[in-house]
């Protein structure tokens, strides 16, 4: 069992009916055309803009949503060069970020967490940390305090969850989030014939070290990992030889700001010390990940053509899609 999650609105009212999710590719363009559309009604439009008009309110300040408001300001604003001239960039868009927890980006060491929030708000993102959602409205977010932030787009980006229907599936044991329980050799707790490997798995870690482990995460480089793992382990499972136990490491974290920065941490390195890494060399690391994982999918003749297609072609292309 290998399906991946999906968001999970924890029961928030309205977040199903009012706010854009990110989890599939229809999903992205879905948002790329209401964000468009927006733009191009508030241009024709001959009163002047309602308020919370051109706000966009991203709930959830990991790297998804950070990530987000980082692209949003960009691209909002290279839209509006294409003819858009009734709009005023700075004045009507306006992007919203909102975080339950103290800070933005959690799971991030609290120094890049504090540089990254210094960024965005240079930028002109408005940040609500320690703020939880109550309601998601039509016109809207409303915080737990009774504030009301007014938003004509709610992206909801916090937190995962397995799919619903796998939540005590054939008698399997699954957590609270529905994710599969599983042993460190991926094994369901209740059935060993069956595995399970990514989002849709829960399996508990123990640092080498002795050090304090926990869940592992929901997160692209654990889904590596046990995929890895697990094609070994079938061939030994069919030569009826003894599984392996899986062991997670924990590479670090990259969080791309688009053009305005890369923050990120490398975990496990020099000894078991933490680096902590951002701007140009954080920018390298992040699109070298992102090629390795290309690379994985469709092996180096392709990859190396597309990337030198794009190396051509990245000047003259509009850096963003209208259509």
């Amino acid at each position: 069992m290998g399906i991946g999650s999906l968001s999970n609105d924890f029961g928030t009212p309205g977040v199903k009916q009012h706010a854009l999710r990110l989890e599939s590719q229809i999903d992205a363009r879905n948002f790329h055309r209401k964000m468009l559309n927006a733009c191009i009604r508030a241009q024709a439009q001959s009163h002047p803009l309602m308020p919370g008009q051109l706000h966009v309110a991203i709930i959830g300040a990991g790297a998804t949503g950070v990530e987000l408001s980082a692209e949003l300001y960009r691209t909002t604003r290279e839209v509006l060069c294409y003819g858009l001239d009734r709009l005023d960039p700075d004045k009507d868009l306006k992007v919203i970020l909102i975080e339950a927890a103290p800070r933005i980006l959690p799971a991030l060491p609290e120094r890049l967490s504090e540089a990254t929030e210094q960024l965005l708000t240079r930028l002109g993102v408005e940040l609500y940390t320690g703020a939880q959602v109550a309601e998601v409205h039509p016109e809207g977010v409303r915080l737990g305090d009774g504030r009301v932030l007014l938003a004509e787009l709610v992206v909801w980006a916090a937190g995962v969850k397995a799919p619903d229907f796998l939540k005590d599936i054939a008698g399997l044991e699954t957590n609270r989030i529905n994710q599969l329980v599983v042993n460190p050799t991926l094994q369901t707790t209740r059935d060993p014939s069956i595995f399970a490997l990514d989002d849709c798995a829960a399996l508990y870690w123990q640092k080498a070290n002795g050090g304090k482990g926990g869940w592992v995460p929901p997160r692209a480089q654990a889904a590596h990992q046990q995929a890895s793992h697990l094609f070994l382990q079938i061939q030994r499972l069919l030569k009826n030889q003894p599984l392996q136990p899986y062991g997670y490491r924990d590479f670090g974290s990259l969080v791309s700001l688009g053009n305005y920065s890369t923050v990120g941490s490398m975990m496990d390195f020099l000894a078991g010390k933490g680096m902590l890494i951002e701007g140009l060399f954080a920018q390298w690391m992040y699109v070298s990940l992102y090629k390795m994982h290309e690379l994985a999918l469709h092996g180096w003749v392709k990859v190396a053509l597309d990337t030198l297609a794009r190396t051509i072609t990245r000047r003259t292309e509009p850096h963003v899609k209208l259509h």
